[in-house]
């Protein structure tokens, strides 16, 4: 489409959208007939949801990549519609934008990783590789050394690293956390992820350590998804935060399939199977394999920025905020494949992932902003940039939060909602770690529901999404999750809703719009979530992590 058409027709678009949010019954301009003493909570409707993610997945948006004429498309509807509901811009300069710098770097598919004596290992179909340092070529390399899975945690006398020297050696490094064994039942958390199982981990503690390089093994157990995955996240366009000097960097990162593994493994003399088994006791050493890995990862970069979106709605004590997240970008559109004809779909839409969250957190906006009373602290949305790349823009909303991080009272982010319809439980991350999940406890017994526990802790779903770099400056946090418990007239179609998306359309250019979502469930939870942060705005006390909980001690420095 040419650049005009586009354009024309996106301006058709986002005016149709203003005029809906305008007239629709029940809106802020319909008058105050409709208002109540808390949030609206009945105009959160599906009908009203589907419309904002029809068109924040709509291909003209093509993917809401950062820093893309989509992305910015999306930005601003997002804006557009937070002014319409009521909520005042506080982001740079009076705007609703907080600019993120971000920095664009896309790898030639030419790339192949050399080990040892034997044939190079191919981009995408054996590795994806990428580097923090920013230039157009960088060659990484040196000696590979096995380091188990790559921790360094004191409180559990573990040192995966101990006695080797890593500098300019290349780490390769088992996902996920060692298992907790019968006589140690809470070793890493026990079932549950913890964040020295999360692959982001892997690569900060190997530049902590000097490494020139660091390999990720990949198993669709340990990284609890396919390889197809990793291909499509970590493969073309990517983003980082600009390098800060001083901060130690990997020349060459990388994630290779398990059959790679093996065959590096093999090329240096040893067994795979053998290495992980000792890697599972405490104790175990780094094993040089006295072979070297070498990759030259050709790249576009340049340095652009991508805004945050962020609306308040002000209280009556806007020293303290609540704040809903959700994300608004996803991973653009993937290069065309050799062989495949010109109209194929190449747009990751990423309807669930995260139009959804973001359609959900505009209707509890506009539920809030319609209140007859404005709430004691300040309640605001912040829809983030660059969560696929590592949740870049809710970092940078961490290190510049507008307010200190001892006045955030909660956090609760959205990232995807139910679509199969109706659940008993709401899946709240982070429930038990802090008063924030008590609080909504007691909301959802009200409502003849439950919290439900996270139904794989194994995943660190809590490590994956924009919450996470707000609880680790102490702010309690929640992150919405997929329930188990459906309650609708056939709970196994339910089920296999949610169970198709994850098998088969998460991260790929299938995640569209279906015909067959149910929204009931999705209004149950923004109704649920929107009372939540009312009630915690106007709340005499401040919810807190538990005492135990490591989050809590950011929070002692308010």
């Amino acid at each position: 489409m040419k650049a005009s058409l586009w354009v024309a027709a996106v301006v058709a678009i986002v005016l149709v959208a203003v005029l809906f949010a305008q007239d629709r019954p029940g809106s802020a301009r319909a008058g105050a007939g409709a208002a109540s003493q808390g949030p609206v909570l009945e105009e959160i409707r599906g009908e009203q949801i589907a419309a904002h993610l029809q068109f924040l997945s709509d291909d003209l948006l093509e993917g809401r990549a950062p820093s893309t004429r989509g992305g910015d498309l999306a930005a601003k509807y997002l804006a557009a519609q937070l002014a319409l509901s009521g909520f005042e811009p506080a982001g740079d300069n009076g705007t609703y934008f907080q600019n993120v710098a971000i920095v664009e770097s896309v790898v030639s598919p030419s790339f192949t990783l050399t080990v040892g004596q034997g044939a190079p290992f191919t981009y995408l179909s054996d590795v994806v590789a990428f580097s923090d340092v920013q230039q157009p070529r960088v060659t990484g390399g040196g000696e590979v050394v096995f380091v188990g899975h790559g921790i360094v945690a004191p409180e559990y006398e573990w040192n995966d690293y101990e006695g080797v020297d890593m500098t300019g050696k290349v780490a390769l490094i088992m996902v996920n956390d060692p298992p907790a064994p019968s006589g140690e039942p809470g070793l890493f958390g026990g079932p549950a992820l913890t964040y020295y199982g999360r692959w982001t981990y892997k690569f900060e503690e190997a530049a902590r350590q000097g490494a020139a390089g660091a390999v990720l093994i990949h198993t669709d157990e340990s990284a609890t998804y396919p390889w197809s995955v990793v291909q499509s996240s970590w493969s073309g366009t990517q983003y980082s935060i600009p390098a800060v000097a001083g901060e130690p960097t990997l020349a060459l990162k990388a994630w290779v399939t398990d059959a790679v593994a093996r065959e590096i493994a093999k090329r240096g003399g040893r067994d795979l199977d053998a290495l992980r088994k000792g890697a599972a006791s405490r104790g175990a050493k780094p094993v040089p394999f006295g072979i070297q890995a070498s990759g030259t990862i050709v790249q576009t970069v340049q340095q652009k920025t991508s805004p945050n979106v962020i609306g308040v709605l002000r209280g009556s004590a806007p020293q303290e905020a609540v704040i809903y997240t959700a994300h608004y970008d996803h991973l653009g559109m993937r290069a065309p494949l050799p062989g495949e004809p010109p109209d194929a779909d190449r747009i990751f839409n990423g309807a669930t992932d995260n139009a959804s969250g973001l359609a959900g957190v505009l209707e509890i906006a506009d539920a809030l902003a319609r209140a007859r009373t404005r709430p004691a602290r300040s309640i605001y949305v912040l829809f983030t940039t660059a969560e696929e790349s590592g949740l870049l823009g809710a970092e940078y909303f961490a290190s510049h939060p507008v307010l200190p991080p001892g006045a955030w009272a909660a956090n609760i982010n959205i990232d995807s909602l139910n679509m199969a319809g109706p659940s008993r439980d709401i899946v709240l991350l982070g429930a038990e770690r802090s008063t924030l999940g008590d609080m909504a406890s007691q909301l959802a017994n009200e409502r003849g529901r439950v919290v439900g526990p996270d139904p794989e802790p194994g995943r660190g779903y809590f490590f994956r999404s924009d919450h996470f770099p707000l609880a680790k400056i102490g702010i309690p946090a929640l992150s919405l999750s997929e329930p188990i418990d459906y309650t609708g007239p056939n709970p196994a179609a339910q089920k296999a809703i949610k169970d198709e998306y994850t098998e088969k359309r998460y991260h790929q250019v299938e995640d569209e719009v279906l015909p067959n979502w149910d929204y009931t469930g999705a209004v149950d939870d923004m109704r649920l979530l929107a009372d939540l942060g009312w009630r915690v705005a106007n709340s005499r006390e401040m919810p807190a992590y538990r005492a135990n909980e490591q989050f809590a001690r950011p929070r002692l420095d308010r």
